[in-house]
């Protein structure tokens, strides 16, 4: 072989092995890169299996929160009504109250002006009898007065003859009247 051969040989012996390793290294790659591709599907099942357990959960949370969501609520709602209620109540029973405290005060007002009423026609009822009867009593102890002084001069003397009478009946016993 002539030299050109020789070389030709040679080169297309490189160019042959170069080819061989170039496809020995895209079959490596090729493994790789299939490796690489199985791994990634088993984590993407294993993330998808997690997500799924993940979401899973998620709704189960949610679903959970949503129940005593809902049971919070119907519990909010029916103290709300109960208290509602009350406060109806409460509302009832205070109008009731004030209307028996403004009836009472109503009543105590009227029997107050009552009483004040009967209190001053009896002081004037007491002030009348007291000026008759003081009336009454001057024209008695006018009368009695009267009477006493035309009775006076009788007595006057009735007690000078009584006097005279027990001067003379003591001076009879030995007794001197005006050492007794």
């Amino acid at each position: 072989m002539p030299p050109k051969s020789k070389e030709k040989g040679r080169k297309a012996i490189a160019q042959k092995k170069k080819n061989n390793s170039d496809v020995a290294l895209r079959r490596d790659e090729a493994r790789q890169a299939k490796a690489a591709k199985d791994q990634l599907k088993q984590r993407l099942q294993g993330l998808s299996a997690e997500l799924e357990r993940a979401q899973s959960e998620t709704k189960a949370i949610y679903a959970e929160m949503s129940r005593q969501r809902q049971a919070l609520q119907e519990k909010m709602e029916a103290h709300s009504k109960q208290l509602e209620e009350q406060a109806r109540d409460l509302q009832n029973q205070l109008e009731t109250c004030q209307k028996k405290a403004k009836a009472a005060r109503e009543e105590a007002e009227q029997a107050l002006g009552e009483r004040d009423q009967i209190l001053a026609q009896l002081r004037a009822h007491v002030a009348d009898m007291e000026a008759k009867y003081e009336e009454i009593l001057h024209g008695n102890l006018d009368q009695l007065l009267a009477k006493v002084r035309a009775e006076k001069p009788q007595w006057d003397g009735d007690i000078l003859k009584l006097h005279a009478r027990h001067k003379e009946q003591l001076q009879e016993f030995g007794l001197n009247p005006l050492d007794i």
